[in-house]
């Protein structure tokens, strides 16, 4: 049976995730509040984010940055789209 939770993306219980998805205080919080549908979410917004604002992992201060909005994305006022992102037709 697979491990739930209840998504605080959500609003509601989902599919756990399989393991602690970050390093740290902000990956356990995630593990146990996030489903993975709502990680799912968070991928794809961290592309664009990635993608956007040529943001690079490796890159100490991009990282912090991702970071940031990771924690807004689950536990503040959501993620934020990058200034001037207009989404594909």
């Amino acid at each position: 049976m697979a491990r739930t939770v209840n998504c605080v993306l959500m609003g509601e219980e989902g599919e756990g995730l399989d393991r602690v998805p970050y390093p740290g205080e902000l990956g356990q919080r995630i593990y146990d509040q996030v489903c993975k549908k709502a990680w799912s979410q968070w991928l794809a917004h961290q592309t664009m984010l990635i993608n956007e604002n040529r943001w690079t992992p490796i890159n100490p201060d991009h990282r912090k940055l991702l970071e940031r909005e990771m924690e807004d994305f689950f536990f503040g006022a959501g993620g934020a789209k990058p200034a001037g992102y207009v989404p594909p037709e």
